[in-house]
Parts: structure tokens; sequence; C-alpha cells
């Protein structure tokens, strides 16, 4: 990797950058400040004007990550409104999509340690990702009676657990799992199985 420079006024940015390629290529914790300082083009004492350390950088380069992912859970959801259940499998569908072309802010945001609450800003763009997949399953809710459905936040955890577990399992080939089918393929059957549980789609669907 050779250096990639910035243009005046964008150090930060082109510093999330470099950690972003480094991330994808060493891990969260398989780099150094110096090598992300050496591949923006910059020394290492650069770094610190913009960032308290490691941690600092990599916290900004999830928040920018949970940025992109709100927006395209929210796409989703508006492009197949008015139908609560197409538009709710597109979230679905939306997040494998977000681990599939940004794996840098994937890993940043779900296999770095950071906590989503190591600054006020990250906290509240997860809490807007969190939302719209809640607003979805909030929506497809109100189509099972009040007695068999459960709480939105509920809902919106077992989705989010589900893609969650396909895009580490099967999406990023993690060592010693392979799936005999594409994750979107598992994925939508096995929220198929899940909505059918709770009535929401016919059996013979």
């Amino acid at each position: 990797m050779g250096k990639r420079g910035y243009h005046h006024g964008n150090l930060r940015q082109a510093l999330v950058d470099a950690a972003l390629e480094l991330i994808e290529d060493k891990g969260p914790t398989g780099f150094t400040l110096s090598e992300a300082a050496k591949l923006a083009g910059v020394t290492p004492a650069a770094v610190y004007r913009h960032f308290e350390g490691r941690e600092d950088l990599i916290a900004e380069a999830a928040r920018q990550g949970y940025e992109i992912f709100a927006d395209l859970m929210q796409y989703a959801y508006d492009k197949e409104q008015p139908s609560a259940l197409a538009a709710f499998e597109a979230t679905g569908r939306a997040y494998l999509a977000f681990a599939r072309k940004y794996p840098g802010h994937y890993i940043a945001m779900f296999e770095s340690g950071i906590s989503v609450n190591h600054s006020p800003e990250l906290a509240a763009v997860r809490q807007r990702a969190w939302n719209a997949l809640e607003r979805a399953a909030s929506d497809l809710g109100k189509h099972i009676p009040p007695e068999k459905r459960p709480p939105a936040s509920m809902f919106t955890a077992h989705v989010w657990a589900m893609s969650h577990g396909v895009v580490e399992l099967f999406l990023r080939n993690s060592p010693g799992t392979q799936s005999p089918f594409p994750a979107d393929e598992l994925l939508e059957s096995g929220i198929g199985v899940y909505l059918r549980g709770l009535g929401l789609i016919a059996p013979d669907k």
C-alpha cells in the first residue's frame, strides 16, 4: 500500500480512510496509528491533532459506518412503501448489502470492540439505524393480533440478530463455517420462517 496523500484541511478524513483500509486488511487490532499516518501520507504526530488514539480513530470509522448504515436502512424502508412486508424484508437485504459493500466500516462497527457509547455522536447514529429497523418491524407488527404481537423492539432484535449471524458466519467466511446456500437465500428463508411463525406469511408461501 502506498501513500494516499490528502487535500489540505481534510487530514481527519484521510486518516479515517486509511484506518478503514487497514481494518479491512489487518483487522481492527492489527495496525498501529503510525501505519495509518504513513498510509495517509503524514507523520504519526499529526494523528494526535485529530484523534486521541487508535480507539478514537476506529470509533470515528464506526460512526461514519452507522451513518451509511442508517441511511441504507431508511432508504430500503421508504422504497418499499406502502407495503409493510416488503419494507421489512428490504431492510434485511440492505443489511447484507451494507456488509458486502462496506467491510471496513462493518468491522469497525461490529467487530472492533468499540462501545456504541464511546461518544454521544456514535450512540445517536446507532440509535438512528435501530429506529429505522424498528419502524419497519412496528409497521408489520400491526398486522398481528395484539395478543400475539411481539414488542417491536423484540421483533427488531430478532431480525437484527438473524441478519448479523448470517453475515458473521457465512458472508464474511468465518473459519470452519461454510454454507451450501448463498447468504441472501439463508437470510430470506430464515426471515420467512420467522414471519410464518407470526402468521404474517401463509404457510404455503
